[in-house]
């Protein structure tokens, strides 16, 4: 590749010695004793103006592959512009520019003054550029110093007991799964032992096929299990103590030593907790599994194409296909891509669906009753909680409608599952203003879930009792929390 550097000042010269080896290089210099010294130093040299024609034909431009002006004087940026575009239509040209004048502005200086179209492929301004390199100084320092933190906790922990317990919600999706499988390496490699749990189901057929595939080794455990006693501490990832994490009683809560969540970090946490607790609670990332990537790169570790693959699927799901990236979730992606398994993702992402999920779904659909824009349907008893979700999505892709509510009854427990695109809704918060009082609601912006205690229900005489009743009242407090009325 054939690069002209226009100035042999201290940034062309810094760049030519850069790039010396692996490019053709040559610069242009006007002043005689500079270009001197540039080619007695092995660098390639045209001695001439490079804002004419002759200097530039001399240094091959119609050869060229790129052009970088160096010189920040702006009339001699113009002419060179020109002279350049004149000479070699399709050259891309590199320039710093002052900070007060944008590309756009350039060119239409170059017009107005030449009565020539041009264009500038690449600027770069010397302010942005230094304030971009701090900030990027500040970032990793900050990830950095997350990823310390982190492994000095797991390093205190080992010299106190020998193995960590990490627990995920009751119902984990591949991003709790996916980053309590990244924990678990970062503990094993200062020598904890460890183990992950669970404290409900894992019905979603791709969450089931997601760690069949992935070989994830974790444990099922209700609340005073030995199991989860006999690990003398315990981290919460893609979680925090609330009404979605069943298996913690008050004795486990004092053991809980690491909290990390993308979540918005829950009231009062602080005051349930021990005053030594590792958090990283990240409201502004999307995924915990950025997050445990970040720990990965910062801290140097060789990972697995299977924990590649997991991370990546569970920044996948959380961000919505990738739809909502942050920072941190770019980032993440970036060092995730080149380690995953693209062939085991597609096996995860498209698993055969069972026939209780084809049930549900079909019952969820002929059951559909729908206030405006607004779905609600009730798919009677069931036993996979996940098949409700699914049912959720799969009912929001309806023409005209916004917002769906599903639910059905799980054992003990009316299960809630709503989704919605209008963007003036959040319905995590509806969620917990509708349901708050009876049972436990929340969620994000675009998605949510609920559950109910079926005590308050008990005064049904039988099943379709039960049902007509739950529907009811859900239906009754839902479209109240959403402030439609019922026709």
């Amino acid at each position: 590749m054939r690069i002209l550097i226009l100035g042999g000042g201290a940034i062309g010269r810094m760049i030519a010695e850069s790039l010396k080896g692996e490019f053709d290089v040559i610069i242009i210099e006007k002043d005689e004793l500079r270009a001197k010294a540039l080619s007695e130093s092995g660098l390639q040299v045209i001695h001439g103006d490079f804002s004419y024609t002759a200097t530039l034909l001399k240094a091959g431009i119609d050869r060229a592959e790129l052009a970088i002006i160096t010189a920040t004087d702006l009339s001699t940026i113009k002419r060179t512009v020109h002279v350049l575009r004149t000479n070699n239509k399709s050259i891309p040209v590199l320039t710093i520019l002052p900070d007060d004048i944008s590309p756009e502005d350039l060119e239409g200086e170059i017009k107005e003054e030449f009565e020539t179209e041009v264009s500038i492929d690449y600027a770069i301004y010397p302010k942005k550029a230094v304030v971009d390199a701090i900030i990027s100084i500040v970032e990793h320092l900050g990830e950095k110093k997350n990823a310390n933190l982190l492994s000095r906790k797991l390093q205190e922990l080992k010299k106190e007991g020998e193995g960590i317990a990490i627990v995920v919600h009751d119902n984990p999706d591949p991003d709790a799964l996916s980053s309590a499988m990244a924990l678990s390496v970062i503990a094993q490699n200062v020598g904890l032992k460890t183990r992950i749990f669970y404290g409900g189901e894992i019905t979603h057929h791709e969450n089931r096929a997601f760690v069949n595939l992935l070989g994830i080794d974790l444990r099922r455990v209700s609340r005073g299990s030995y199991e989860l006693k006999r690990f003398p501490f315990i981290a919460l990832v893609d979680c925090q103590p609330n009404g979605n994490l069943t298996v913690l009683g008050a004795e486990d809560i004092k053991k809980v030593k690491i909290i990390i969540d993308h979540h918005q970090i829950l009231q009062h946490l602080r005051d349930v907790l021990q005053g030594d607790v590792f958090l990283d609670i990240r409201p502004e990332v999307h995924a915990s599994a950025s997050i445990m990537a970040e720990y990965l790169r910062m801290l140097g570790m060789d990972m697995t194409e299977t924990l590649a693959t997991g991370l990546f699927y569970g920044i996948y799901v959380d961000t919505k296909k990738f739809s909502k990236l942050g920072h941190t979730d770019l980032k993440a992606v970036e060092f995730l891509t080149r380690k995953v398994n693209y062939e085991l993702l597609d096996k995860i992402e498209h698993p055969d669906i069972s026939t209780e999920t084809a049930e549900i779904l079909a019952r969820a659909i002929m059951n559909r009753r729908i206030y405006k824009n607004i779905l609600i349907s009730n798919v009677g008893f069931v036993r996979s909680r996940d098949a409700i979700a699914e049912s959720a999505d799969f009912l929001l892709r309806l023409e005209g409608i916004t917002t769906v509510l599903v639910f059905g009854i799980v054992d003990d427990r009316i299960e809630i599952s709503a989704r919605t695109r209008d963007v003036r809704v959040n319905i995590g918060k509806v969620l917990k203003e509708a349901f708050g009082g009876i049972g436990s609601g929340g969620g994000h912006s675009q998605m949510g879930g609920a559950r109910i205690p079926l005590g308050i229900f008990t005064l049904a005489k039988d099943k379709s009792s039960l049902l007509r009743l739950a529907e009811e009242a859900i239906t009754e407090k839902f479209l109240e929390a959403m402030k439609i009325k019922e026709s």
